[in-house]
Order: C-alpha cells, then structure tokens, then sequence
C-alpha cells in the first residue's frame, strides 16, 4: 500500500510527522514523501526534512496525505503542486488532508460539495472551494477524510488505520506509540478554551493570517 505524503515550502512539520508515525505502521504500507522536486523542504520549525523523492518519480498513492502549514498560501498557487494532487487522487483510495492542507485539496477542485474540516482559524474558508464545515476534529466524506488542526491529523491517521485494517490494529499502534492525550491544561479547541486567550491568538496569528489565506485563494481562481 502506498502512502503518499506531499510536502511544500514552510510546511507545518506536526501535520506530516504526526500522521506519518501512524501510517508507517499499518501493515504493508510503504511510505513515500515527495516534494516537487526532491529537495529538502524547509518546516516552520527551523528544520528542514529531506523527501524521499520528487513528484516525477512518486508511483500512484493508495492513500494520499497533504499536510497544511502558512506554506499552503504558496502551494495553492503553484500549478505543479495542485496538478500532482489533482492526477494522484483521481486513482487514490482515500484523499487526506491535515490543517491547512485542506485547501490544496480545494484548489485541485477535491472538495465541491464534500462535507470538511480544517484548523479552527480557518473553516470560514472552505466554502470557497464549495464545501461545507464540519465542526469536528475528523470528517469523511466518502474516500475524503480531512483533519482539523496540526495534532488532529493523529486522529485521522488511526481513523484511516481503523478504516483499511479494522480497529484492533489501529488499537494496537495507538498502544504501541502511547497516544492516550492527557494535556497538563484544558483549552486545546475553542469549545473549551478562554474567550481571552481565543481573542488574543486570534488578534496576535491568527486575523492576519486567515485574511492572508482568503486573498492566496481568491487569487487562483
């Protein structure tokens, strides 16, 4: 089975690494990360992460994965990254996304009429690219499976396991890689945070950053 993670400049490093540790696991996946042309991509953590290979030589997903990360702004733009999507999901078993990366589904036309999801800054977005919010950390619709923020991404990644290979063994290397969340502090959706904190994330990042993205999407249309 292969699994097919795409990556781009200014990626968010969690969306892809998170998912990955996962999926490595399930039985017979055969992982490949690929970036446009090979080289090394730089994260918005200081690092930079080396693919596997470029576009050219990735062979057709069974399961296509695309993290999200304030690159996406770029990678909607950029014709090659949304053309590979586009020819990979038309012969993948389930498309994916994590965050952001819902929008590069969008933009290789992925999401007209699919119910989504994406980062909480973000949902009043995805009618743009004609689909409807799911308030959720996780939605499927059909072969489309799309995560919320960065650390939902691990959700869907057991979901998907569940899906293909049943839920023992996404039971198993949910156990195998300890992943039972007890954060020291509530507060990690807006269900459950302070509206101050909500407020200020939002006036310090997030405002801005969300205009940025509405602009990049209404630019490629």
């Amino acid at each position: 089975m292969n699994i097919v993670f795409v990556l781009f400049e200014n990626v968010t490093q969690l969306d892809f690494t998170g998912p990955v540790q996962f999926l490595s696991r399930l039985p017979g996946a055969k992982v490949h990360v690929v970036s446009k042309d090979g080289a090394a991509v730089k994260t918005d953590c200081g690092f930079s992460i080396l693919p596997r290979s470029g576009f050219a030589q990735c062979p057709q997903a069974d399961v296509l994965c695309v993290p999200g990360g304030h690159g996406v702004r770029d990678a909607i733009a950029d014709q090659v990254i949304v053309d590979f999507v586009r020819q990979q999901a038309n012969g993948a078993g389930y498309i994916t996304s994590a965050c952001t990366g819902t929008f590069i589904l969008g933009a290789a036309g992925l999401l007209q009429g699919k119910k989504a999801t994406c980062h909480w800054a973000y949902p009043h977005l995805l009618p743009l690219f004609g689909a409807m919010h799911q308030p959720t950390r996780v939605v499927r619709d059909g072969n489309l499976i799309t995560a919320g923020g960065v650390t939902s991404g691990i959700d869907f990644a057991l979901e998907l396991i569940a899906a293909i290979s049943g839920e023992d063994v996404a039971r198993t290397i949910q156990l195998a890689l300890e992943y039972d969340p007890a954060p020291p502090f509530g507060g990690g959706s807006l269900a459950h945070s302070k509206e101050e904190t909500v407020r200020r994330l939002r006036a310090d990042v997030y405002d801005q950053a969300a205009a940025e993205m509405e602009i990049a999407i209404k630019a490629i249309f």
